[in-house]
Order: C-alpha cells, then structure tokens, then sequence
C-alpha cells in the first residue's frame, strides 16, 4: 500500500468510528462502539467529514451536545480550512450554525445559491441533494431545505431511480430527505415505512450510511 494512502485510510477508519459514536448516541446503544478511538488529529478531520451530523443525536433526542464534542468541532474548523466546494460550502455553513448555537463562533462564508433541478436535471439534482443530507435535520432551514420543499418529486424520483440502480447509498440519503420532508409537513410522495425497512435489509454496512438510515427513521416517526 503506497503511503500516500495511509492518512486518507485512517481519516476513513476514523469517520466510521465516529459516525458510529453518533449513531450509537442517537438509538441510546452508548458504549456498543468498541473500536479504539482514532488519533487526535483524524478525529478532528472525522468531524469535519460528518459536518452537521456530529450534532445530530442532541437535535433528534433533545439531549444537549456535550461541550466537548462542541468544542473539538469547532478546533476541526481551524485544523482543516473551509473546501469552498458547493457541497462542502453547505455543510460548512449548517455546522457553524450548529456551533454558534454551543457557543463556538467560526468563520465561514455564505456559499453561492444552490442550484434547482430545473437547472442541471433531477437525476444530477437528486445526487448533489444526496451529498447533502447531512442538511435534513431538525431546526436547520435555509435555501436547500427550501428546494427540497419545493422539488419532493424530484427527490422521490431520485430515490426511486437509486433503488433500481442498486445505489442503496443514495437511495438512504434520499429517504433522509423524504423523511425529513414528512417531519415537516410534506407529503413526501412514496411509502417510506417500506422504503426504510428494505433499505436496512440492503446497506452498504457502513456505520454512516447506518447513521443516514437511524436519522430518517427517527425523522419518518416524528
């Protein structure tokens, strides 16, 4: 293995771990992660991967964040620059939203307007919504949630369109924003009890796609 790879491999080992934490957090299975805890630093670009989603057991349960998860988010930020990618813009933003809620102030600015489907396709819309799923989370709205408001065909078109693929990656993302949709007051436009049942016969095994599909459960009973 070249080792070049050796830092992207831990960074990936340590965001399981934590999408594993927060997972655990969320369905109260505290403790059930049993891997040793990444080195400091992969933490710390683990939580930059996670983004809004380090926050998102304390917005589904109503148990605060504790301070110190606040804390290191927050220090995430200063060890790993803002990507002004569109995607990681977003995220960026809804995470510093979520830290200045804690009491953390960090820089971050506005990105540019998300695009709709009317401009680059739903099949390409409905992958960029995908990416950003982390965004379906209680308390957080803005532009994107406003076009997943406005685009629910789109997103259930694209969820639809994943399953056939076999992206079932995608398609839990997807389900993400239906349910979040549904906690809202929006029909979400397919069955979701199905959909969330196969999808967690179907996964990919990883703990953040786990994570994605526990955060619409609790949002599809909300």
């Amino acid at each position: 293995m070249p080792f070049a790879d050796s830092p992207q491999r831990e960074f990936a080992a340590a965001t399981e771990w934590a999408a594993g934490r927060a997972l655990d957090a969320l369905t109260g299975a505290e403790g059930a992660v049993l891997l040793a805890a990444p080195e400091p630093q992969a933490m710390l670009a683990a939580d930059r991967v996670l983004g809004p989603d380090v926050f998102a057991p304390g917005l589904l349960t109503g148990s605060p964040t504790p301070p110190e998860t606040a804390a290191r988010v927050a220090e995430a930020f200063l060890l790993f620059p803002a990507d002004w990618s569109e995607v990681h813009a977003w995220r960026d933003l809804a995470t510093a939203e979520l830290l200045g809620r804690a009491g953390h102030d960090v820089p971050v600015a506005d990105p540019p307007p998300p695009p709709g489907p009317d401009e680059s396709g739903w099949q390409r819309w409905s992958v960029l919504m995908a990416q950003l799923s982390g965004l379906a989370l209680p308390t957080l709205d803005g532009p994107v949630q406003q076009l997943a408001r406005e685009h629910v065909l789109a997103l259930a078109r694209g969820a639809s369109r994943s399953m056939l693929r076999r992206d079932h990656r995608t398609a839990t993302r997807l389900a993400r924003w239906l349910a979040w949709l549904q906690s809202t007051g929006t029909p979400p436009l397919l069955e979701l009890r199905p959909l969330l049942r196969h999808l967690a016969l179907t996964g990919d095994g990883s703990a953040r796609t786990a994570l994605d599909l526990a955060v619409a459960d609790r949002l599809a009973a909300a």
